[in-house]
């Protein structure tokens, strides 16, 4: 079921956007796309985000879909960063050179529907102008880890391109969504395929001057909350840094959502504890919450439970032994003795702040690390995965998309990958090489 969309805007009424030439300004380009009679199928070379994949299964998944998934391109398999950063150029021009991408011959901004079920999105992508943060533009709402951002940076250096886009979330943009909606009803897409997730995907270009004006002047002036790719949007901003005014690296590949009449979904992502076994997290966790088994649930009745006691305060779901067991009911003084203060009290609210406060930092002490955690989108695989690990799987609730927007408002950043925003673009559908602005 769709949840009501953030609503970042100039039209938000006590938050008015920023100024015309601080707005959000959204460049064409030349998109480079699959060649479709040279790969088996455009949907067999898309990958969800780089961060999405679970690795090593999902990866592996992806390579053997088809010799050309971009994953090769996103999540290069080498033995080290530079040799996989080496890889990904190197099979880029290689792809480039055999015809296997081509660039399209206009500079374009590109409609994108992603159908799921009876949920329906469709937004604009192309290479927005980057502005410092102080000027309100981009609000991001999650914090950032600087490995990530360090290995972004070198891939995008190396290959250079953008090879997936953000995804952000405006409202009330009324010329940009009647000319998406009438390409998006009236026109032929440019590709139609449905990746095996069952979500249909279509993509269209738009190349004339008057529409690409007219998205400008209306978007001029808002603001966007960034739903998903915070160390993607640190990676553009570092890159920008590095290079001197005027260049490509001013720009970032970018799909733009109106949520006023496309709402994302927001989900949580999950934590997998892979050195930490189930037993050892219960026991150590009941001085500071009432810890119950849920005998006899399947995944979907127990989340269903962490729905419920989520509605009266901090709560999860812990798994890894083939059961579910729910922690809920924190004891007061150890959240007031270790949340830290200074900070709003939504933010001091938040599970992932409690979680990563009170139980990684002072209870379990586990650090912040990849070979400790993994962040794990689908509920399931996270399960899986504790259990092979014999690890423990920390489920967690979606955060409601208004708390996300207010803290992002007042510059307060969230605990990293804190939520979900979706549905996510797929990779692999429209590259922007630097190389051809």
């Amino acid at each position: 079921m769709s949840t009501p969309g953030p609503h970042p805007g100039p039209d938000s009424g006590t938050h008015p956007g920023p100024g015309r030439e601080q707005g959000l300004r959204l460049a064409p380009f030349r998109g480079l796309r699959y060649v479709a009679e040279r790969v088996g199928s455009l949907a067999a070379v898309t990958s969800p985000p780089y961060d999405v994949v679970v690795r090593p299964d999902g990866q592996r998944h992806l390579e053997t879909a088809d010799p050309y998934n971009v994953v090769r391109l996103i999540l290069p398999d080498a033995e080290t960063p530079a040799a996989r950063h080496g890889k990904a150029a190197r099979t880029l021009a290689a792809w480039r050179a055999e015809g296997v991408l081509a660039a399209d011959p206009r500079p374009a901004l590109y409609v994108y529907e992603q159908r799921d079920g009876d949920h329906l999105q469709r937004g604009v992508i192309g290479a927005l102008r980057l502005t410092p943060p102080e000027d309100g533009v981009v609000l991001p709402h999650e914090d950032v880890m600087p490995g990530p951002v360090a290995d972004r940076a070198a891939l995008m250096r190396a290959t250079r391109a953008n090879l997936e886009p953000l995804l952000l979330a405006y409202r009330d943009g009324d010329a940009t969504a009647a000319l998406v909606e009438r390409t998006a009803t009236t026109c032929e897409p440019l590709l139609d395929t449905t990746t095996e997730d069952g979500v249909h995907h279509r993509l269209w270009s738009l190349t004339e001057p008057a529409e690409i004006a007219a998205i400008d002047a209306d978007l001029a002036g808002r603001q966007a909350l960034i739903a998903d790719g915070h160390h993607r949007w640190a990676t553009y901003r570092r890159l920008q840094a590095a290079h001197p005014p005027g260049t490509p690296w001013d720009h970032g590949l970018v799909l733009l959502v109106d949520t006023a009449r496309h709402p994302l979904r927001v989900r949580a992502i999950h934590r997998v504890l892979q050195r930490l076994p189930l037993d050892r997290a219960l026991d150590t966790a009941r001085p500071f919450f009432r810890v119950r088994a849920l005998p006899g649930h399947t995944l979907d009745t127990a989340l269903d439970v962490l729905a419920e006691a989520a509605a009266d305060g901090n709560a999860f779901v812990l798994a890894g032994d083939g059961g579910f067991h729910l922690l809920d009911r924190p004891e007061p003084g150890p959240l007031d003795a270790h949340v830290p203060t200074g900070r709003p009290t939504p933010w001091r609210r938040l599970d992932a702040t409690v979680l990563h406060t009170l139980l990684l930092d002072h209870v379990w002490r586990i650090p912040d690390s990849p070979d400790d955690i993994r962040y794990i989108h689908a509920a399931d695989a996270a399960v899986e995965q504790a259990e092979r690990h014999a690890g423990t799987a920390v489920l967690m609730h979606p955060v409601h998309e208004q708390v996300v927007l207010e803290l992002a408002r007042q510059g307060v950043m969230m605990p990293r990958k804190s939520t979900s925003f979706g549905p996510k673009p797929a990779g692999g559908l429209v590259i922007r090489s630097l190389d051809l602005d």
